[in-house]
Order: C-alpha cells, then sequence, then structure tokens
C-alpha cells in the first residue's frame, strides 16, 4: 500500500518526522555519520525519493553546520583539503545523475545503498595505521559519486578518519566540514536542476530546528546507550528499509 506525500504542514508528520530528524541528529553528533541513513528512509515514505533526497540534504547540511560550530576548535583542515579535492568534483556527478533517473530506479539503488553500508560497517574495514592524507582524495572521490545519488554512505569514510588518527571532537568536526562542503554542492546542483522547490525548501527548514536540538542534546543522550545494542537496532532498521524499497521501487 501506497503511503500518501503529506506536506510538512499536516500536523500529524511534524511530530514523526521531527523525532526522527532529532533522533538522526543525535546519532551524527556523537558517531560523526548515520543522519540521513536513518532520517532518509522515513522521508522516502512520505514524500517519495526525488523529494526526499533535497529535503534530506538540508538537514544533513544543517547538522553538520551544528557539529562544526560546537567543534570547530578541532578540525584538522589539511585531511579536508585533501577529502574535498576528490569529494566535490564527484559529488556534482554523483547528484546529476541523481536529478536525470527515474524514481523507480533510485528507490530501489537507494535500498541497495542502505544494505550495502550494513555489510561494509559490519565486515569492520581496518585501514593501515597511519591513513596518509594524501589518500584522502581518491576516498573522497568514491564517496562523493555515492553521496551524489543518495547521501546514506554519510558514514563510509569514517573508518579512514580513524586510521588517520582522529578522535572524538577532531574525528566528528573534521567528518563534519567535509560532509558539509559535500551538501552545499549537492544543493547547488539541486538549485540548478529546479528540484528546491518551495515545498522542498519549506520541509527542509522546518525539521532543521529538530536537527540542531538532536546534534546539542547528542552526547548527553547516547553515551548511556550500549554501543553493541544501538548499532544494532540502527542495522536492522538500515536492512529492513532497503529490504521495502527493493522490492517496492
Amino acid at each position: 500500500m501506497n503511503i500518501p506525500a503529506l506536506s510538512l504542514q499536516t500536523l500529524s508528520a511534524v511530530p514523526v518526522l521531527g523525532l526522527v530528524a532529532m533522533f538522526a541528529a543525535l546519532v551524527g553528533a556523537v558517531t560523526g555519520g548515520g543522519v540521513t541513513a536513518i532520517l532518509l528512509p522515513v522521508l522516502v515514505l512520505y514524500f517519495g525519493i526525488q523529494e526526499a533526497v533535497p529535503i534530506a540534504t538540508i538537514c544533513l547540511f544543517v547538522a553538520s553546520v551544528s557539529r562544526v560550530a560546537v567543534y570547530r576548535r578541532n578540525l584538522e583542515l589539511a585531511v579536508i583539503g585533501w577529502f574535498c579535492l576528490g569529494s566535490l568534483p564527484a559529488v556534482v556527478l554523483g547528484t546529476l545523475f541523481f536529478t536525470r533517473s527515474a524514481p523507480t530506479l533510485l528507490t530501489r539503488l537507494f535500498g541497495v545503498v542502505l544494505i550495502g553500508a550494513v555489510v561494509w560497517r559490519r565486515l569492520d574495514p581496518h585501514p593501515p595505521d597511519n591513513f596518509a592524507r594524501l589518500w584522502f582524495a581518491p576516498l573522497g572521490a568514491a564517496y562523493g559519486l555515492l553521496s551524489g545519488v543518495s547521501a546514506a554512505m554519510a558514514s563510509v569514510p569514517a573508518p579512514f578518519f580513524l586510521a588517520y588518527g582522529l578522535r572524538k571532537e577532531a574525528f566528528v568536526g573534521t567528518m563534519g566540514v567535509s560532509v558539509l562542503l559535500g551538501q552545499l554542492a549537492k544543493l547547488g546542483v539541486f538549485g540548478q536542476a529546479h528540484f528546491l522547490t518551495t515545498p522542498v525548501v519549506v520541509n527542509g527548514l522546518v525539521l532543521s530546528p529538530f536537527v540542531i536540538c538532536g546534534t546539542v542534546l547528542g552526547k548527553r543522550v547516547l553515551t548511556r546507550v550500549s554501543d553493541s545494542a544501538f548499532v544494532t537496532l540502527v542495522d536492522i532498521f538500515m536492512v529492513a528499509s532497503g529490504v521495502l524499497f527493493i522490492v517496492r521501487g
């Protein structure tokens, strides 16, 4: 059964999507990723893939800005520079592909990406110690292509940032800047392709205060939750959503 495309002006939609957006931002504030992996499947059910992705992009941009504001003194600028050298051109190409593809194809592709993100994390990739900053350019390019299509793979570069030696505030803040610049490039492409319609922008702005709230509350809440239990719940949610989108299209 298809769920109708609702507007956030519909009062019943605001609490549900707002709470999901807050929880997603809360996760991102602690782990450095996961905002779109949690928020985007719910947005797809309400709006469809071609409206959900621009809305999620606005939310992820706001979440990244708030993370950078919190951790602005802990940024690793050299890593950000190399990563963005590869990611910014690639994210533009990936986003252009998104704007020109059929919604059914994108929905099924998004389902594959969600499941792939879980498999990637479960494989527990271990880049070599002292991962050189030069390698952040090709890493950024691979991330940019995937992020341009779905944005659900935002946490994929995390093991490499960790292997470089970034921890805690430096890790979350540096990841935040890298994601922020990519989302800014995506928003530019969406604007040129007329995907940033008035309803999309309004929906993104309505969710933004929830995202900021979740970022601020992040560390206070999730430090009390078992890491293994939390990751397992998120993985189950992502796989279930991925299967649903592949089947439904």
